[in-house]
């Protein structure tokens, strides 16, 4: 699939692993940060001279970081992006929600599509059939010359079958691969997944796993197309596609099959999310926690939040435990307002916030020293959301709920369910 789409985007017929070419994304995307957005800025305009795009719909903008201080430093950061995104005519979105997400919401993430991004986790449109790409360094080549050269990525294939168990998702999923392949396995590859059960996998769940593979050293993850995503797909996009699909005589570096029942829930443990940091939850079972967060790019979406509610309803978290739950955008939040989800989560304890990126890496809420939180981040290397002397787990929603429910490190269990 990856050389397919790649080739749609080069000058060459067609492009094989290992291959430097010249390539031409659908969109270059960025959100604003400093120390990246606003250097690129200065740079089109300073020291390239560019004082107008050839084409200013290629390139998007979001606002999703530093949204909750409400102080003149975030205040500077916006306007910088503001009054850019005016100059050149580039499309902006301000408090929407996290720009990953918005990417498929606003019908960005095209099947058959090459998208660019300086975050990794733009990956995660490789829900929809589309190839996300994140290109930390080499984004202002793309930026100034609508291009960019790369070392075509070979290609790891997971044949998914089965289905998940009750309190497992994909979260537990992507620890069970880096366990298997480990955490540089799939290192500038591209994680493709195909067969029965990844389409019995939802598209929160399809978005999440895409979304971390970069933790198997991958440069981005695709599904093969299938109903559910095309039907996706269709209701959102803004223009005709063509969805690309592996060949049946496909090369691949490496071929696995897994069965989902076999997946059981799993715990990162502080410090980061290579293999050999990663536990079963059963086994931390009983680690005390003071903090609990249910959001981030990967796991923030509707799916994510039943999850927590069906664990969460008719439940108190524990004393001394605070659970913050951040929707992964404005529409994600209103639809589980109007499903009743988010008064469970309240009732249970639960503080809701507006979407942003802000609690994923510490700038809302930072933990403080000595402080066990549980998250369904992206992240959990030393001081990624607060002091460096804090311990940061992560694992899926329902392993974050029922942990904030026990004030524990905890495993879910369907017989919990309150009756």
């Amino acid at each position: 699939m990856t050389e397919k789409i790649l080739a749609r985007t080069s000058e060459a017929a067609n492009v094989r692993a290992r291959e430097n070419h010249a390539v031409r994304p659908a969109r270059m995307i960025a959100y604003d940060f400093p120390g990246y957005t606003d250097v690129m800025f200065r740079q089109m305009r300073d020291d390239f001279g560019i004082t107008e795009l050839s084409d200013p719909s290629r390139y998007v903008v979001f606002i999703d970081h530093m949204l909750t201080k409400n102080d003149e430093k975030e205040a500077e950061v916006h306007r910088v992006t503001r009054d850019w995104c005016t100059y050149y005519g580039i499309e902006l979105h301000e408090g929407r929600g996290i720009g990953h997400q918005l990417t498929a919401e606003l019908g960005l993430a095209i099947p058959g599509d090459f998208l660019v991004h300086f975050d990794g986790h733009i990956s995660g449109i490789g829900a929809f059939g589309a190839l996300g790409w994140g290109i930390r360094r080499d984004l202002i080549e793309a930026w100034v010359t609508g291009q960019v050269h790369v070392d075509i990525p070979a290609t790891t294939r997971f044949d998914l079958v089965g289905d998940f168990s009750p309190g497992v998702d994909s979260r537990d999923l992507v620890h069970t691969i880096i366990d298997l392949v480990g955490a540089d396995g799939c290192a500038h590859q591209v994680m493709e997944f195909g067969g029965p059960g990844a389409r019995s996998m939802k598209i929160d769940h399809r978005q999440g796993l895409c979304g971390m593979a970069m933790f198997t050293g991958a440069v981005s993850a695709v599904f093969e197309p299938d109903e559910l995503s095309l039907a996706y797909s269709n209701n959102v996009v803004r223009q005709r596609f063509d969805p690309v699909y592996p060949d049946a005589d496909a090369e691949y570096v490496a071929r696995h099959t897994i069965d989902l029942a076999t997946v059981v829930p799993r715990v990162v443990q502080p410090g980061s999310a290579r293999a050999a940091n990663t536990k079963t939850a059963s086994e931390v079972s009983g680690t005390p926690i003071t903090k609990a967060f249910i959001g981030s790019c990967a796991s923030g979406r509707i799916e994510d939040l039943r999850a927590a509610a069906l664990v969460l309803d008719g439940r108190t978290i524990a004393p001394g435990v605070e659970l913050n739950v951040v929707p992964t955008s404005q529409k994600v939040h209103e639809q589980a307002e109007s499903e009743g989800i988010l008064d469970v989560l309240r009732a249970a304890g639960a503080n809701i916030a507006v979407s942003s990126c802000d609690f994923c890496f510490g700038y809302q809420k930072p933990l403080q020293a000595g402080e066990n939180c549980i998250s369904t981040g992206v992240l959990n290397i030393s001081g990624r959301m607060g002091s460096s002397d804090a311990n940061i787990y992560m694992g899926s929603p329902y392993t974050v709920a029922a942990s904030a429910l026990a004030g524990a490190l905890h495993e879910w269990t369907q017989s919990e369910v309150v009756r």
